[in-house]
């Protein structure tokens, strides 16, 4: 068990670490009797509330249960005994309280401030905390289209000045929004972090846009068959001219009449035929 001495507003004495993490007053072997469960009086105000409570039990868990009844935050108590104002960390019984002793609930308007002070600025690193992994996301997402710039660009390839403009752009957007961050300790390292990281990414699409300006314009690759000329296609081409009337292919076929009156003579043969016996 740790031990520490340490002043208290009721004096000197040894403090001890309970296991649950609250530093109290140390028992000592003859200030120990056996805890008991005793009924305190306390006034808030113009109210009063009874509470039952272990008698070995610290004021501030007496000001934990206070606030349940109250509404008033445990850390923005004092708490009066006998006229003085008692520490969180002091034991009840060793400080004299006993059955129906009688205490003054008071808030401390210094107490709530820190308190609320503690919260913004926890609310504020936060926040920020919250931005700087943003910009972060969105800096390993640009840092992507830069290496496929180069990638294209360290292959002989060109890149249109339009891209490259725009990626300088949102790069310069990132520095700006970080640049609008505030916050000390961790928040301050990790908003350098991305500072250097971003300005690297900035001086590098300057090499590369000075590099892709320096480039040959791509000539377009054709065939040999895209290489003719309009004339020449259209040469090959078989023209048909709309002047000149379609021909028209019949199967009509002359017929004579036998009864037409005319009649077929025969016709001798004009040669001579020898005959072998």
């Amino acid at each position: 068990m740790m031990k520490m001495r340490t002043g208290t507003t009721s004096g000197d004495g040894e403090l001890e670490l309970r296991p649950g993490g609250m530093v109290v007053q140390k028992r000592t072997d003859h200030s120990s009797s056996v805890p008991r469960v005793i009924r305190v009086r306390v006034k808030y105000g113009s109210v009063h509330h009874e509470i039952s409570i272990n008698s070995q039990s610290t004021f501030g868990e007496l000001k934990k249960i206070l606030s349940g009844a109250t509404g008033v935050h445990h850390q923005d108590m004092k708490i009066i005994y006998k006229d003085k104002e008692r520490d969180s960390k002091m034991f009840l019984d060793l400080s004299g309280v006993k059955d129906r002793s009688k205490l003054i609930l008071k808030e401390d308007p210094i107490s709530q401030e820190k308190r609320l002070l503690e919260l913004r600025k926890i609310a504020a690193k936060e926040k920020s905390t919250k931005a700087i992994s943003d910009i972060s996301s969105q800096v390993e997402r640009l840092a992507g289209q830069l290496s496929a710039f180069d990638t294209v660009i360290g292959k002989g390839g060109k890149v249109e000045e339009k891209n490259l403009e725009n990626l300088m752009e949102m790069l310069m957007n990132q520095l700006v929004k970080l640049d609008a961050i505030s916050g000390d300790g961790d928040i301050k390292l990790k908003k350098k972090m991305q500072e250097e990281r971003l300005q690297k990414y900035i001086e590098a699409l300057d090499l590369l846009n000075i590099k892709n300006s320096t480039q040959p314009q791509p000539q377009p690759q054709y065939k040999e068959r895209d290489s003719l000329t309009f004339d020449e296609e259209a040469s090959r081409k078989p023209t048909i001219s709309s002047s000149s009337p379609p021909v028209i292919i019949t199967t009509r076929w002359e017929t004579f009449d036998s009864n037409s009156g005319q009649t077929v003579k025969p016709v001798h043969p004009k040669f001579k035929w020898e005959l072998f016996n």
